[in-house]
């Protein structure tokens, strides 16, 4: 199987001539070995040099699903073409993301999916968090949820559930549907429970950003400071309504206009829309470029800022991350987040790849082969940490997310 072909199916779209030359070459299923990792691994120097500089009380991963099949009573629940042969795309997706996590048993999915990522955690100093997202439903514009047009969904409850029962691991983010009849009564009901942001994901809920019908929700979310973390960019991983133009960066001056802070996720790093600073009918642009020249506009400072989860995954090495890296007047300005399960879908990664690449040198990316087998969040942190584009590397405070929030 080709990697372009796996990606077909996985349902991360169309990747280019970039990844289909390279076979996994760590395979295609997490081995998901026993924790805790052998010592040598966990004290190994490339781990510890990567802590160094970095305050662990400051490291928040502010991008961690929180997934698995309702079977604990948690209220998740997904859709019903993701069980079924008869839709392959939405089917290997499962599979895939459920190897990742090391849930792959058919009972008590939600119970193994929280179990290994609690067991992951350990490898972490104490202090650090994972900030863990509820996902909402897609509704139209009439405030009407529309099953068939989700992918998945995780109440705010489960995920409000499991922090408060793990604190010392998990901070939580909502995901409140702004067209929802109740959705400010939703957003302040969360903030009472300690919601850290509001998480959506545009493409797939059916969401606008620059619609008016946020307005309300916007004026609620900035009067009780809440961030709105929003994916930007086209979408590859989840279906729903796959309306790519909403994940427009430009999109989201409305809630900045409102003097909400903005988190992009992924620092909108993959496909292209059209330039509506130039009207409606502009030229189409990357739509990281159009992120880029929000970041530089000086009224945004201090809100809006670029997260950097799957920037190296291979279908998205390149310019985004080689210009993120080197940008080092704008590292204030990002935060990082780790997008699991995701580290753990071997073909997503290819070390071959960043090696050549200059990324890292083939003897790193041999321990961070051997770390990956074990914890592919800590293998997302020290991966990043290393990364290195023509002298210059991520500086310590993108991994203090905590700031933010």
């Amino acid at each position: 199987m080709k990697r372009r072909y796996f990606i077909s199916l996985l349902g991360l779209g169309a990747l280019g001539a970039v990844g289909y030359k390279y076979w996994p070459d760590e395979g295609f299923w997490n081995p998901c070995r026993s924790l805790p990792m052998p010592d040598e691994l966990l004290q190994h120097e490339l781990v510890q040099q990567a802590w160094a500089g970095i305050k662990p009380k400051q490291v928040w991963d502010v991008h961690t699903h929180l997934i698995g099949t309702g079977d604990s009573n948690s209220g998740i629940w997904i859709n019903p073409h993701m069980e079924s042969l008869k839709h392959p795309i939405q089917y290997a997706q499962r599979k895939f993301y459920m190897n990742a996590s090391c849930s792959e048993a058919e009972e008590q999915v939600d119970k193994q999916f929280l179990q290994r990522l609690l067991a992951l955690r350990k490898s972490f100093p104490a202090g650090t968090r994972s900030m863990l997202l509820a996902f909402d439903f897609y509704y139209d514009n009439k405030g009407k949820r529309k099953k068939a047009l989700s992918a998945y969904h995780t109440p705010d409850e489960y995920a409000y559930k499991i922090a408060k029962q793990y604190p010392d691991d998990f901070e939580w983010i909502a995901s409140i549907h702004p067209y929802r009849k109740d959705a400010i009564q939703a957003l302040k009901h969360a903030v009472k429970r300690g919601a850290r942001a509001v998480k959506w994901l545009p493409p797939a809920m059916g969401i606008d950003p620059a619609s008016p019908l946020c307005d309300p929700f916007y004026e609620t979310m900035a009067r009780l400071k809440i961030p709105l973390l929003t994916h930007g960019g086209d979408e590859l991983a989840v279906h729903g309504s796959d309306a790519q133009s909403l994940g427009n960066p430009l999109r989201l001056r409305k809630p900045l206009e409102h003097g909400i802070k903005v988190i992009v996720a992924h620092s909108a790093s993959l496909g292209s829309n059209v330039d509506l600073d130039k009207g409606k009918n502009g030229p189409q642009v990357s739509n990281f470029d159009l992120f880029m020249r929000m970041l530089r506009e000086s009224r945004y400072e201090g809100q809006l800022f670029g997260e950097i989860s799957a920037l190296t995954q291979f279908n998205r090495v390149g310019d985004a991350l080689d210009r993120l890296i080197m940008a080092r007047d704008l590292h204030h300005q990002l935060i990082n987040g780790s997008d699991y399960p995701l580290p753990g879908v071997m073909p997503l990664f290819s070390l071959t790849l960043l090696v050549k690449r200059g990324y890292i040198s083939k003897q790193k990316a041999g321990v961070l082969s051997s770390i990956r087998q074990y914890n592919p969040l800590l293998f997302d942190f020290v991966l990043k940490r290393h990364l290195e584009v023509k002298g210059s590397r991520f500086a310590a405070t993108v991994f203090h997310s905590r700031r933010i929030f």
